[in-house]
């Protein structure tokens, strides 16, 4: 199997290797994350993720596209619905795009290993894309190991981000610290 893994991060990604390692499956790490602000956030888990990958010796691609102003541009009218819509879609197609390109038979992402994201959109989304591009889709519930993955990023010293990864996820966090803090 020839499986290119869309990661978000390095630490979504820690848990969600060491299971494909372990079934024997040696992903090609494969990141796209035009979503991610401001770009010192982007750049921080951006070279995290080269850093991590380079100790574990396991092959990534990183697709340099910033897209602040593509991104304000496609969500701005739909702030509710901008991942399904627009977050988990663009990255996932140009995932499903790029392994049709470039040989690959399969391909799976790391939003799945999260709780906090819509896995059942996600799951969907890449089913309807394998069909598209005539690709496997590698289908793991990784939220399993989400703690122990985290647990892992946290003792190897990677770069944990403390939100999702657009701007307005990054709103929310505050918001939702400024309601624990008013109680």
């Amino acid at each position: 199997m020839k499986l290119l893994l869309h990661t978000c991060c390095a630490p979504c990604s820690v848990y969600c290797i060491d299971e494909l390692k372990s079934e024997n499956i040696e992903p090609t790490v494969y990141w796209f994350n035009p979503n991610i602000h401001p770009y010192k956030e982007y750049e921080a888990r951006r070279d995290c993720l080269k850093e991590y990958a380079k100790s574990i010796n396991i092959n990534a691609i990183f697709e340099e596209d910033y897209g602040l102003r593509e991104f304000c541009k496609k969500v701005v009218n739909d702030l509710e619905n901008r991942c399904i819509n627009y977050c988990y879609k663009i990255r996932l197609e140009q995932t499903a795009k790029y392994a049709k390109q470039n040989g690959y038979d399969s391909f799976s992402t790391t939003l799945l290993v999260s709780p906090y994201q819509n896995h059942e959109a996600i799951k969907n989304m890449c089913e309807e894309l394998s069909k598209i591009y005539k690709l496997n889709f590698l289908y793991r519930d990784f939220r399993i190991g989400f703690r122990e993955g985290q647990n892992k990023a946290r003792s190897l010293g990677l770069y944990m981000q403390k939100y999702c990864g657009c701007i307005f996820s990054e709103e929310e966090r505050y918001k939702k610290n400024e309601k624990r803090s008013n109680r």
